[in-house]
């Protein structure tokens, strides 16, 4: 593809992206309230987001590989397809029973990191952090509008018409993606799975795992899982906590989404670009990593949901700067036919916080209340940063 044309496929690739994270946010609008109608309590919200943990966590692997063997177009109409699944039978879900079977979809639904391929298989390697950050700035545009639709809708309108209107909404990303995505962004993938002689299989545990021995991949994994896990706790546990700590109804909830996704716009779209161009990812992972610790404190002390928007902009700057280096650092030491399955491993690292996280949220917060997550993401979070001082280390990219 000529220049002109690759960027013609990001700018649509983005805008898929907003799409999905706003039906997605949508339905974070709902499933609570839907959940709480249903008398789940707070154990039984952490055993149904773990069921979604577990549910990505197997396929996010498996998804990466298929994106690599099929190609950018038949991965993100699977993740569509699922998405409209997912939605129908969330109208459906009248019972215990039918809440936990509509999150089987999920397996399939990964269309951000299907959009993080496409954007690191077309962007340079110098500029593939500010390309992936700009998906952060499609984040905040769906968490805003996601949230906002989806409290509105469902407080006037209920929470199936909400629902409905979010299988709608996957519909037209899958027409987008029909439309405008090539069915293959790799430039060398056939010659270098030649080269390789690799198995096209994409249930090939052996393909995904090998992975994890190219350079510096296996420290910057675990950097990510292990300095990420507080967040996914407190992420998972939010809508218990906006719920029961801060008191705030759907509506309110879903304005509280929508400041986050504003603040995560102006960072992922106007900060993270020009950090990364005057700054190594090294020291920005040291610098996201030590502000989460700080942030830590914050949420330990705080006593309020106004209190929680100033603690807010740090969190968010360190979690986007956190993940948009990780991955770009990630898929940089990889090679180019591989960034597919190395990207569905890291959406797999956030679904195993998602699996753990319900389950040691729900205990922590139930037992020692909210500041327990501010304290744990503390200290974690400057363990691993005295742990990346020690060891140094620069990202290693990949070398035929």
């Amino acid at each position: 593809m000529d220049p002109a044309t690759k960027q013609k496929v990001i700018y649509i690739t983005y805008l898929i992206a907003a799409l999905d994270i706003t039906w997605l946010f949508l339905q974070f609008s709902i499933t609570p309230y839907l959940a709480r109608r249903l008398g789940f309590d707070t154990i039984w919200f952490g055993y149904l987001q773990t069921t979604v943990g577990v549910i990505q966590l197997l396929g996010g692997p498996i998804y990466g590989r298929f994106a690599d063997v099929f190609g950018a177009r038949a991965a993100l109409s699977t993740s569509c397809l699922a998405s409209m699944v997912y939605f129908i039978l969330l109208t459906m879900a009248d019972s215990t029973f039918m809440l936990f079977i509509h999150k089987l979809p999920a397996v399939f639904m990964h269309v951000l990191p299907g959009a993080q391929m496409v954007v690191a298989d077309l962007s340079e390697s110098k500029n593939r952090a500010d390309a992936l950050g700009k998906l952060g700035l499609c984040f905040g545009i769906g968490m805003i509008a996601g949230s906002s639709l989806g409290g509105t809708l469902s407080t006037r309108f209920g929470e199936k018409f909400a629902a409905s209107f979010a299988a709608v909404g996957s519909f037209v990303s899958l027409l987008l993606v029909w439309n405008f995505i090539p069915k293959q962004t790799k430039i060398h993938t056939t010659r270098e799975s030649d080269k390789k002689g690799s198995s096209k299989s994409v249930f090939n545990l052996g393909e995904i795992t090998r992975l994890m021995k190219f350079p510096g991949v296996s420290k910057t994994f675990t950097v990510k899982i292990i300095a990420g896990l507080p967040s996914g706790i407190f992420q998972v546990m939010f809508s218990i906590i906006a719920m029961n700590f801060f008191q705030l109804q759907a509506e309110q909830n879903g304005y509280l989404m929508a400041y986050f996704g504003i603040v995560q716009m102006v960072i992922q779209g106007a900060v993270i670009g020009r950090l990364t161009a005057r700054f190594s990812e090294f020291s920005l992972l040291l610098l996201s990593v030590g502000i989460s610790s700080l942030v830590g404190l914050g949420l330990a002390m705080m006593n309020n949901v106004f209190q929680f928007c100033f603690i807010v902009i740090p969190m968010m700057f360190s979690l986007s700067v956190f993940n948009v280096i990780t991955d770009s650092m990630l898929t940089k030491s990889v090679s180019p036919s591989d960034t597919g399955t190395m990207l569905g491993l890291c959406a797999s690292a956030q679904s195993l916080l998602r699996t753990v996280g319900p389950t040691i949220g729900g205990f922590l917060y139930e037992t020692y209340g909210v500041p327990s997550f501010g304290y744990i993401k503390f200290v974690t979070n400057a363990v691993v940063f005295c742990f990346l001082l020690s060891t140094g280390g620069r990202p290693q990219p990949y070398r035929p």
